[in-house]
Formats: C-alpha cells, structure tokens, sequence
C-alpha cells in the first residue's frame, strides 16, 4: 500500500479506466486489451526517476507509421496475425531468406531512423499533420550478472502507449504528459536486447484532452525512456516539504521485499537534519520534525535548494528541495507568511525554434523561463494547459518561478463518461506525485474553461477532491469563464460559476477587446463582480500579432502597435480589480495551433505569443516588462 493510496472511490473507477486507441474494434482477445494498465496505484512511480543510475534510452530509434492500426488489429477486428505483431523479436530479414512461406510486413530493425524524445511531426514534412499509431524500436545492452531491479521509466508519451521488450508485453499507459513506469527486470536478457513502443496519438471524444482544442497535438514520445536500475527494495516515492507549523515532514514509501519494518533515514545538506526512523508492515513512512533554524526558505529572489536524501536498506534515494509555505488568507495569496502578487505570463510546452518538436532539454527550458525571469521581471508561470516536462518545473525550481501545474481537462470533455473521469484522476494523480517535491508549484489547476453543468461540476470537484486528498499543502483553482451583461453601458463581468467557492484562488479567462467589439478605450472602466474573500488570477487575456507587422495607423488587428495598447488598457483595468493577486497572460510565445488558418498572419500559428515562435520580441513584451518592473517595486497588498 503507498503512502499516496486512493481510497476505494477512486480506485474502483480508476481501475476501470479504458485504453483508448482511437478505435472501436479491438478484439477480446488482443494484446493491446490485456496488457496490464500502468496508473498511481498499479505501476511504479519511481519519483525523482532523473535523479538515479540507469542508461538514457534517448538517440536514434528505428520507427513506422501503422495508420489502419494492423498492429493492433486485423480486417475483422481480430487480433493481428504474425505479418502484422510489430513486437516480433525476430530478425525478418534473415527469416525471410531462410523460409519462403514467411511473410512480414513490417521490419522495424531496418526502417527509418528518428532521434527521441522528439514528437514524429517534425521529424519530416510528410508528418507534419499526421495523428494516429506510430511504432518505434531500438536495440540496448543489459550487463550479465545482474543484480536489484530494472524499470522502463517514461516522462511522457502521447496519448495511449503500449510497450514489449524481447518481444513479450509489458503494459499500457493513458495519457500525454505524465510519466509512467514498468518492471522490466525478469524480461531482460544478457547482451542485446530489443523494446518496442507503439504511440497512438488520436484522441476521441472520451480522451483527455478531447479531439477539439487550441494547441498541437504532437504525438510521440516527447519526454525522455530510461532504463532505471534500483536494490530488490527501493524508495518509490518521498514526499520531503516544511509545513505551515514550521516543521520538514515526510511522506515514503518503500517497494520490495524488505519493505517492511526497514529503517530509513532522511538528510538535508547543509543542515543539522538527520532523522530516522522505520517503516509499516505496508513499507510506508511518515515523520515531521522541526526544522532547523539556519533553514533558508525557497523564493523567487532566493531560490534555495537542499540536496536531500532518504536512506533505506541498499538504497538511497535523492532529490534536490526548496522549502516554502504556500496558502491564502483572505483575499491575499501567503509565500511564506508574505503577501505575493504572481507576475506572470502562460507557456505552452515548445521550444523557441521555427520547427518545434516539444524536446525541453535544461537549455531549451532555461531560454523560456528566461525569457519570463529576467525578460518580463516575472516571478510566475502558468505551465498550460497540461502537466510540462519535470525539466521545466526542475528549471523553475533553480531559477526561482512560481508554477501554475494543469492537467488537460480542457473545454468539452466527457463529463458523464466514467472512463474519462479515471483517466483525468490518474493524470491528476501522476502529476501531484511526480511534482510534489517541486518548491515552484504553488498551484494545481483541474481546468480550463468548461461550461457549468450538473455533470461538470461533479466531475471537477471530483478531481479537486483528489488534489486536496493528495496535496493539502498547495492551492487549488481553474482558469473559468464569466457571465456578461450584455444590456450594460460598459463591459461588465460577473463570476457565476458555482465552482468558485469550491476553490482557493478564483481564476478568469477574459478576452474583451480581442474576441468581442469592445473599444480598447473602454476596457479600464470594465466592472467586475467578484467574490471579495478570495483572491484573483487573470489566468488569460491577450490579443495576437505577427511580429514585424506594423500597420499604418497602428490599430489594425494582427499588428504589433494594436497588441501593445491592448495590453496597455487590459493592464489598467486589471489595476482597478480590489482582489487581482496576479496575472499570466496569453502568452509568451507564439504557439503551433492547426485551427488558426489566416494566410495573412497565422498559417497554423496562435499569434498571441509576445515573442515570436523563433524567440523575436513584439512591441507588448515591453508593456508587460514595465508593468512588472513596477509592480516588483511595490509593497505587497
């Protein structure tokens, strides 16, 4: 039992949760159907994963399109025969030449060659667009002699992902943006040994995300495969933070067979902690004890971290940690007892380049966060509107960013569908589990911009229920929508929406002036009715513009001059709101989008960045730095 165990009501639906291939035919008897599921409760977590020994399975990797998904069915929806098992741990060259009544249509040992992680739509042109199954293949060594346990351990594939190593079935996983883990140990082999991955990226309409949304779909595996070596009984996972009270607590949990009644000690370096204790008969461990008065605490202009680690047994597992506190009081958001206001901008997960291919390499994240930390004079970012990469949050961490977290639960899901319901609660889960010891995220978001509906509303609390359960420790919101009064002189907003009082931090998208025909002129003297115990988030507003175009009386939709003066006026209405504790516009920088089709300015780009997919800085960037600059001079509220 982990320490991070659900109860019953939610493993009972989780275990439930289907794989989804994008197709309806998949037969009974299929190994797609069969393989064993990896969620929070089945799988292991192998928390702070980039911190141990294993081999980087990153590089050249052989690959195939399926798009009619042979491989996972036949004509009939049976299960598919020999020509078309991809996972074959065969040499189909040879046993082609050696008997002619063989017949493959596959040979994944000698197909093309791409570099991972890496998404496959920008791996050559006639991929760009290309959703659906892709198979990729690589060949690794494993050392005789071996000792303790071996995982398959990945950051993230997207979205529905099923792997085999020397040609028998591993297991499953749901879901684009969190990682997830498999037990490889008694499937390795001395010398070379073969894993085989196939990605499917077509959503449905019970996948989460659903078909319609306002970003790139990339498929593929975006984050990096390690092989991770541990003892026969390890730390899966260690939750170390300071409490409210003042104290560092921890949270363990221990797999194996020596799990139980083990004595495990926890360290900081630097500090005079050292504490020591045993686990369960579950493996579980739990302890606080009051921490030392040289601690310094993580802020975004000091952000500390402590090398910690957690002996237990053989092994010892480590991660690196700022400790914080995080809460509201009223209306006020409290970093460490202090009011804070978040100066922030929202990021989706591509890197500055023409091409992007959703690889966040230390650089790539660094060059972005930058561009919020010493650009903007940020101390905040909305990581939208799925979980990012632990790269980028690890990043956030050392450069000092608070970090708004979100799992894809994004406009129109199915909200009456049991399956989309587990499959939310276990991203949710893998991303608090993943990103706990992360001293940035101060903020877990459920979702963005979801119509109120009875069926809605139950789900959402649902998975704020969840958060709560898992991470007391931070807040709580969603990026919502308001309700205008469209009789009223001037734009006036009213928060409506019931979910709001189920949250710590009220969040609103709003978007007058761009999406609607109000004069840039009018929107200071916007009105807000708002819940005046809780603090405010404007989690969006912002208006596109192509950089370099310049239109002649500087007012024209798409040019920069009319970007800046939005931001301008949506800044001084932003001021006149009693309760705003922080803002993350829309956005940093211009995004893949393949519903934005205007020759003119977009061609597939979500204009709205304030810079430039290749990093070129528009006139708005200014606007937005100054207003922060000004605003870090300020006394807190």
């Amino acid at each position: 039992m982990r320490v991070a165990r659900f109860d019953q009501a939610f493993l009972g639906p989780l275990l439930a949760g289907a794989f989804a291939f994008a197709t309806q035919a998949l037969a009974a008897e299929s190994v797609f159907t069969t393989l064993p599921l990896a969620t929070v409760d089945t799988a292991p977590l192998l928390v702070a994963a980039d911190m141990r020994d294993g081999v980087d399975l990153s590089g050249e990797w052989n690959w195939s399109i399926d798009p009619y998904r042979s491989g996972i069915a036949g004509f009939h929806g049976e299960a598919p025969n020999r020509t078309e098992q991809r996972w074959l741990d065969i040499d189909v060259r040879k046993t082609l030449a050696q008997d002619n009544r063989e017949l493959f249509e596959f040979d994944l040992d000698h197909d093309r060659k791409v570099k991972l992680p890496g998404s496959w739509l920008a791996a050559s042109p006639e991929m760009r667009h290309y959703q659906g199954l892709v198979w990729y293949r690589r060949h690794f060594d494993s050392p005789a002699g071996r000792k303790g346990r071996y995982f398959l351990r990945f950051g993230a594939s997207n979205y529905a992902t099923v792997v085999f190593v020397n040609g028998q079935p591993v297991g499953r996983h749901e879901g684009g943006f969190t990682p997830f883990a498999f037990d490889v140990t008694r499937l390795l082999r001395d010398g070379d040994n073969q894993i085989t991955i196939g990605v499917d990226s077509a959503a449905t309409a019970a996948t989460v995300p659903p078909p319609v949304t306002d970003w790139e779909n990339y498929g593929g595996v975006t984050r990096d495969v390690k092989l991770v070596h541990t003892s026969d009984t390890y730390v899966d996972s260690a939750w170390v933070r300071l409490t409210r009270e003042g104290k560092i607590a921890v949270d363990a949990h221990l797999d194996g067979p020596a799990a139980a009644n083990q004595p495990v000690q926890l360290k900081v370096a630097g500090l005079p902690f050292d504490l020591k204790g045993r686990t369960d008969a579950q493996g579980n461990w739990r302890a606080t004890a009051a921490a030392p008065r040289a601690l310094m605490r993580w802020t975004p202009e000091n952000p500390k971290l402590y090398d910690v680690t957690l002996a237990a047994g053989d092994d010892t597992w480590r991660d690196r940690v700022g400790f914080r506190t995080i809460e509201r009081k009223g209306a006020d958001i409290l970093l460490n007892g202090k009011p804070v206001f978040l100066r922030g901008i929202s990021m989706h997960e591509e890197e500055i380049a023409a091409n992007p291919a959703r690889v966040i390499t230390p650089d790539n994240a660094r060059a972005l966060l930058g561009e919020i930390k010493n650009g903007l004079h940020g101390n905040f970012v909305r990581l939208s509107h799925y979980p990012h990469s632990e790269v980028m949050t690890r990043t956030a961490d050392e450069m000092g960013l608070l970090v708004w977290s979100e799992v894809p639960v994004y406009w129109m899901v199915a909200w009456s569908n049991p399956s989309t319901l587990a499959t939310a609660r276990n991203m949710l889960a893998e991303n608090i589990l993943r990103d706990r010891n992360r001293a940035s995220v101060v903020i877990w978001s459920v979702a963005n911009e979801t119509p109120v509906s009875d069926a809605r509303n139950a789900f959402l609390r649902t998975l704020i229920g969840d958060v709560r359960r898992l991470d007391p420790s931070r807040l709580v919101s969603a990026a919502l929508l308001v309700e205008r009064d469209k009789a009223a002189a001037v734009p006036t907003m009213t928060m409506a929406d019931p979910l709001a009082d189920d949250l710590d931090i009220v969040s609103i998208n709003t978007y007058n002036g761009w999406y609607t025909p109000d004069r840039l002129a009018d929107l200071p003297r916007s009105v807000w009715k708002l819940p005046a115990d809780k603090p405010l988030i404007f989690s969006e507003f912002g208006a596109d513009a192509k950089a370099g175009f310049h239109s002649p009386d500087g007012m024209q939709k798409f040019s920069e001059e009319f970007q800046a003066e939005f931001y301008r006026k949506t800044l001084e209405m932003a001021d006149r709101v009693p309760t705003l504790r922080g803002i993350s516009p829309w956005i940093l920088k211009d995004f893949r989008s393949p519903r934005r089709q205007n020759p003119d300015f977009q061609m597939g780009w979500n204009r709205k960045g304030l810079i430039s997919e290749t990093g070129q800085r528009k006139q708005a960037f200014s606007v937005l730095a100054e207003y922060f600059a000004r605003k870090a001079g300020e006394p807190s509220k």
